[in-house]
């Protein structure tokens, strides 16, 4: 890029030191020759601008894979664009020991990345198969309470596999831990594991993550442990000035729903394994077989790398 506008300058400056050069010493019968050769260049500068303003239009557009300019390092009069993660935290279980399994989930999702249009057609498919939309939460529609009370079972599983796919069309990563509760007797361990977990996690991958001018947190503060995990991890890992708390609800939020998504794959993931999944995961996911193929394997292509 710095090459091509230096070249376009040098080709500006070489126009004018040849006006410089020939302006006085050219006889008058040369001068209509002179006259088009001034209009030939004017031309030609303005053919050389046009083509630079095509250049930078079409790498802006392009993704950096494809030879265009990336976002962080894209600027406008003199401004760099901001750039933002999301990242959505949802958990399933909670800090009684009768609880076996607790599960937490991040869902990050780059804000540059537009996902408007993915859930307006998802939203579309609801509306053509006469489905409600609804905010989803999993374990509501898999039991029929709350918001699906009225709904049969064919509709409900038709939601989850809505769903199930507008998750596979978002340009999301996400991030699943589990902890045994018979492991974590103690709730104060539990969530000095659970620190140590999502810090380890952030720098694992801390080129990525500083690599955003802001990170954007999104919770509901529902597990006390959970939040003071989250305080304690993302505050000791980044910086508190890049770092911005926002408490949401799965109503307002569809990538807040898709985190509950995620922690019901993983969690009935365990289950399957431990042989703990009976009716109600039968019904929505089939057997362990069909789980895996259809539900799980789809959802880890989604899965935050190492």
């Amino acid at each position: 890029m710095r090459n091509t506008k230096e070249d376009f300058l040098s080709c500006q400056l070489n126009f004018g030191d040849v006006r410089t050069r020939s302006g006085s010493n050219i006889s008058e019968e040369y001068r209509p020759l002179r006259a088009h050769e001034n209009r030939s260049q004017k031309v030609l500068v303005r053919i050389l601008k046009a083509w630079y303003k095509l250049f930078l239009v079409v790498h802006i557009a392009l993704p950096p894979s494809a030879g265009g300019l990336s976002p962080g390092n894209f600027y406008i009069r003199g401004t760099k664009t901001m750039r933002e993660l999301s990242l959505f935290v949802d958990e399933s279980g909670d800090k009684s020991i009768a609880t076996r399994y607790y599960l937490l989930t991040f869902v990050l999702h780059e804000q540059s990345d537009r996902i408007t249009s993915k859930i307006q057609a998802y939203e579309q498919t609801l509306a053509a198969a006469d489905l409600p939309n609804i905010p989803f939460h999993s374990e509501p529609l898999l039991n029929g309470h709350d918001d699906y009370e009225n709904l049969g079972l064919t509709q409900r599983k038709k939601l989850l596999v809505s769903f199930n796919v507008l998750v596979q069309r978002l340009p999301i990563q996400y991030k699943t831990f589990l902890y045994k509760r018979s492991e974590f007797p103690d709730i104060e361990k539990l969530a000095a594991r659970m620190k140590r977990d999502v810090s380890e996690m952030i720098v694992d991958h801390l080129a990525y993550f500083q690599g955003f001018d802001r990170v954007k947190l999104y919770y509901d503060n529902g597990q006390a442990i959970v939040k003071k995990a989250l305080d304690e991890a993302i505050y000791s890992t980044l910086s508190k000035e890049a770092v911005v708390k926002k408490r949401t609800t799965m109503t307002e939020y569809r990538l807040a729903q898709v985190a509950d998504y995620l922690c019901t794959i993983e969690l009935a993931a365990v289950k399957y394994a431990a042989k703990e999944n009976g009716a109600t995961y039968d019904k929505f996911f089939g057997g362990v077989g069909s789980f895996k193929k259809n539900w799980l394997k789809q959802a880890r292509r989604k899965m935050l790398r190492s």
